[in-house]
């Protein structure tokens, strides 16, 4: 595929722009222009979002989903350079990596719809012995502290695919300690590993995963990155969202908040969950998902592994989480993705569908 147009000649860089120029998320009459793959996703999803009117024109089928060396010209990296990560490139230059050598999905051998568990980590999985069926899928995703060991019957066992950021696959490990969560998900068969990039901190993990070696400043002072995949490391498997991606889904109303009006607008952006779930509906064609937030989150832990805990989940201001919520349930009105959301008590009324025009 082409990448990208030739650059006209004698381009050189804009200067970098820095978000503290910026008391709230500037707004660029490119904003809403994205870097587009020649073929589009031929899901059977899309049949489904396309008869409908709203999704149908928010929803880009061919949205270039990875970002790799030698995918940016100088134009596009003068135009991503306006967005603030992780969804552009201001306030820092990057090096960037390699192009996978593999589709992160391949059919299954014989089947032509491609079934994909989506897992979150809310506690609403505990007890749900959801294990069997989240694992009879083709391809399982999980995402940060996909604590296993112990709750198979809850969460299941296999994982294809591991979506993070540098920063939680390696706080996880610490966290999480006490829950016999070790490392990053392995299987006995390859895992694919795909990377949120949500800032410079990610790219400098990046140049120590390729390269090899051990990072001696920055955010993960001699830390190793290879080692944090459990010997599964391999750049052919390896996938990095690009920031027209994770941009589309912030911007096509989809999770686009109100707090990107405030001074701490830099920070705000949707949950790894929420990329996570992005990425299987532009790549499955069935998307069943299970840990996310739902209207009754408050009757559950924060997260399965606490196993009953009274915790809540906890609303930082980084992350919409009630935007997150009222999406996923328009989709599941809709059968875009199956989202479980507990097991229903037969006691309770049926409350009123809600308005979902927003």
């Amino acid at each position: 595929e082409s990448s990208t147009n030739p650059d006209p000649p004698g381009l050189t860089p804009i200067p970098i722009l820095h978000r503290k120029e910026y008391k709230k998320m500037p707004h660029f009459d490119f904003e809403d222009v994205y870097r587009r793959d020649r073929q589009p996703s031929k899901t059977s999803l899309w049949n489904v979002i396309k008869q409908d009117p709203e999704l149908r024109d928010k929803f880009i089928p061919n949205i270039r989903m990875y970002v790799h060396n030698g995918s940016i010209s100088m134009s596009e990296w003068n135009r991503l350079s306006h967005f603030n990560n992780p969804f552009g490139f201001m306030d820092y230059t990057i090096n960037l990596v390699s192009k996978p050598k593999y589709p992160l999905l391949s059919p299954k051998p014989g089947r032509d719809c491609i079934s994909c568990a989506v897992v979150a980590t809310g506690g609403v999985l505990w007890k749900s012995r959801k294990g069997r069926e989240i694992d009879n899928h083709d391809y399982v995703f999980r995402l940060n502290g996909a604590v296993i060991k112990g709750f198979e019957e809850d969460v299941g066992s296999r994982t294809d695919v591991y979506v993070h950021t540098a920063f939680s696959i390696t706080a996880v490990e610490i966290f999480l300690r006490k829950y016999n969560y070790t490392r990053a998900p392995h299987d006995e068969v390859w895992i694919k590993y795909v990377l949120i990039p949500e800032g410079k901190r990610d790219f400098e993990w990046l140049t120590g995963l390729y390269k090899r070696e051990r990072l001696v400043g920055g955010a993960f002072p001699n830390r190793r990155p290879w080692t944090q995949y459990s010997d599964q490391f391999n750049e052919t498997r390896y996938y990095v969202l690009h920031m027209d991606f994770m941009r589309y889904i912030r911007n096509r109303s989809f999770l686009n908040s109100s707090t990107l009006n405030l001074g701490f607008w830099p920070i705000v952006r949707p949950t790894n969950g929420a990329f996570m779930m992005f990425v299987a509906l532009h790549v499955c064609d069935r998307v069943d998902a299970y840990g996310f937030i739902s209207d009754d989150h408050r009757k559950y832990s924060n997260y399965y592994y606490e196993r009953g805990a009274n915790t809540h989940v906890t609303f930082f201001g980084n992350h919409n989480y009630n935007m997150e919520k009222d999406l996923w349930k328009i989709f599941h009105e809709l059968k875009i993705i199956n989202l479980y959301s507990g097991e229903s008590d037969p006691t309770e009324p049926t409350a009123p569908k809600q308005n979902r025009r927003r």
